[in-house]
């Protein structure tokens, strides 16, 4: 039995040693299936990234507001000429009007080409985009014989299922009316929302300038009531040493300053120049944070004079109380001059108020002063923007490169605060470095990023 045992033991440790010893076997697989052409799909991507980024919102705005600077200059044009037909001297009154109306078409027919050489471009750019459209359409219709799992058609009819189920909801679930901000003491009632842009340009130097403000004067000189103003930071993105007018919209628009510029000093920076990127102009004279100091300088076109009011002590200045964004704070923000129905306001912080913001009525005057001061539990680097509108301070953060949003409100007649507005305001650029509301025609006026963008407030 035990012999027996021991040669079956032999017998199967000599076959697994002849198993061991038989040489490897290869197999070949050959699929039937074409290798996937990953360099096409890497063009198809390549090239959809491009044809997206050629058509853009700026360049459907840059037409709008050409559109809307010739629409507003037309009528102007055409009551000129009336007027020049009743009252026509023939003499010095006529030869002046002429002068006027000469130089009103002179802008109007830049305005125009201007508008045909963008029309032409974007003509071009249109027919362009079909083609690619076409052919990148051509190109996906061929990579889809690769599905072969069909992931492809199951990811359509999961977007068509998920589209047909967002409109049923829709449809049964009306969306809830958003939160009325607060009215204050408004002509124009309830602040219900911002629309636009309605206006987007570059103006007469396109990118040259990162920072900076432009409105127009919501108190007027006679004569001056459709002037608008620009200021740029012209040094270092801090300072700037001068004012620059245009005498309409469409003036703005196409780059044509005919008054040119009020200079405030040669030099660029010194005592009593423009520091940040807010500055206000209101009864023909420009407010602004003056340069090295905790002040509001106060600066009259018409006599070149500058005088100032000093601000509360121990305020926040020379970019110590920015606005800021995520991880990012605005330079030289410290103080946010902003105007409305009843005047100037600044806004800024102090060390007192543990960096929360301050807001300080300007009483207009030859020299400045501060008339009365509220003070809010808003932290102002939560904050990138502020303005005022009937008395209401404003306050936007930051929520996307594309939208900023109007989330906070103090009602300057009640003390009323409100963190709830949740008002949306779509941007061009990324950042959003001046924003001030124009009472004159219930505009909001935002520099972005070198130019100069205007939204609709609605009230009701």
């Amino acid at each position: 039995m035990t012999l027996s045992v021991i040669v079956q033991l032999c017998a199967l440790l000599t076959i697994s040693q002849q198993a061991a010893s038989l040489p490897s076997c290869v197999c070949d697989l050959t699929s039937s299936e074409q290798p996937f052409p990953h360099d096409k799909l890497s063009s198809v991507e390549d090239s959809t990234v491009k044809c997206t980024g050629s058509i853009t919102r700026q360049k459907s705005l840059e037409l709008d507001s050409l559109l809307l600077g010739l629409q507003r200059r037309l009528p102007q044009l055409e009551a000129d000429v009336s007027l020049l037909e009743r009252e026509d001297d023939g003499e010095l009154y006529g030869a002046v009007s002429l002068q006027v109306i000469e130089n009103e078409l002179v802008e109007i027919m830049q305005l125009m080409n201007k508008l045909n050489s963008t029309t032409l471009a974007h003509s071009r750019l249109t027919s362009d985009t079909a083609q690619q459209v076409q052919d990148l359409k051509v190109e996906m219709q061929q990579l889809e014989v690769y599905d072969s799992t069909q992931a492809v058609k199951r990811q359509q009819a999961n977007q068509r299922l998920k589209r047909d189920l967002d409109q049923c909801r829709n449809g049964h679930h009306p969306t809830t009316q958003p939160t009325q901000p607060p009215s204050g003491i408004c002509p124009h009632g309830h602040f219900l929302n911002v629309t636009g842009p309605g206006v987007y340009t570059a103006g007469e130097y396109p990118g040259s300038y990162k920072y900076g403000s432009w409105g127009r004067d919501p108190k007027p000189e006679a004569g001056k009531e459709n002037w608008y103003w620009l200021v740029m930071l012209t040094s270092s993105n801090k300072y700037a040493n001068y004012v620059r007018r245009y005498s309409s919209l469409s003036s703005l628009i196409v780059g044509v300053s005919v008054p040119g510029n009020v200079q405030i000093h040669s030099s660029n920076p010194t005592t009593n120049t423009i520091q940040g990127p807010s500055a206000v102009l209101y009864g023909e004279a420009l407010y602004y944070g003056c340069y090295n100091r905790d002040a509001v300088c106060r600066f009259n076109l018409t006599t070149k004079s500058v005088t100032s009011v000093q601000l509360p002590k121990g305020i926040r200045f020379n970019s110590k109380g920015n606005f800021c964004r995520l991880d990012e704070c605005y330079p030289y923000t410290d103080l946010d001059l902003a105007t409305d129905e009843s005047g100037v306001w600044v806004i800024y912080t102090t060390s007192q108020d543990l960096g929360n913001l301050v807001v300080s009525r300007v009483e207009e005057g030859e020299t400045p002063t501060i008339n009365q001061t509220w003070h809010t539990s808003l932290y102002k680097q939560a904050a990138t923007n502020t303005f005022m509108a009937c008395g209401v301070l404003y306050a936007t953060r930051y929520v996307s490169k594309d939208a900023e949003e109007i989330f906070y409100s103090f009602d300057t007649s009640t003390g009323v605060e409100r963190f709830d507005i949740g008002i949306q305001i779509q941007k061009m650029s990324s950042n959003m470095y001046s924003l001030n509301y124009s009472p004159t025609d219930q505009m909001l006026h935002a520099y972005i990023e070198s130019h100069m963008v205007s939204y609709k407030v609605v009230f009701g």
